[in-house]
């Protein structure tokens, strides 16, 4: 088949690019944007380390073309930092709390938590748990992960202060 000039938003940035239509969108982001944050784990849609946001809804990348992502926004994990590089308020909680561990669900565990507080800037554990249910980490961290979030809705709700930055990077 003859490649499809699509244009996607990712990030907040334009891109157009001619694809094979079978090209899934995180190969695209992968192999043709150069984002790497977004991992190919399963390639079946089952364990959700290649997440993004497609219009603001968590999906799952491997499971989409790229061609089908034409005209729409997606956001993936690189999209959450701050601006200027610095980290998220989830990325940092998830630092503080030491939820990164091997880091290959990470990114799709961002992006669910993410969606998540946008959402429901105030979820209870349970409705946490349902959030991050189509993760999969396979360290078994799913405790501090839960944490993390939890202390990310605290800081959303200003029950739990942040800490003060030592100005070193995180």
């Amino acid at each position: 088949m003859p490649a499809k000039r699509i244009t996607v938003i990712v990030n907040g940035e334009p891109h157009a690019a001619s694809v094979e239509p079978r090209l899934t969108l995180v190969d695209f982001l992968r192999d043709v944007l150069d984002l790497t944050g977004t991992h190919v784990g399963c390639e079946h849609g089952v364990c959700g380390a290649c997440s993004v946001l497609f219009d603001d809804l968590p999906i799952r990348s491997c499971l989409m073309f790229a061609v089908q992502a034409d005209g729409h926004r997606v956001s993936t994990v690189e999209g959450l930092t701050e601006p200027g590089g610095g980290l998220s308020l989830i990325q940092d909680c998830f630092w503080e709390t030491h939820s990164l561990q091997c880091g290959y669900c990470t990114p799709g565990m961002l992006i669910a938590a993410h969606a998540l507080l946008r959402r429901n800037p105030d979820p209870s554990r349970q409705e946490i748990r349902k959030a991050i249910s189509g993760n999969l980490c396979r360290c078994t961290g799913y405790g501090q992960i839960v944490e993390a979030i939890e202390l990310a809705a605290d800081r959303l709700n200003q029950r739990t202060p942040s800490p003060e930055r030592d100005g070193h990077d995180r």
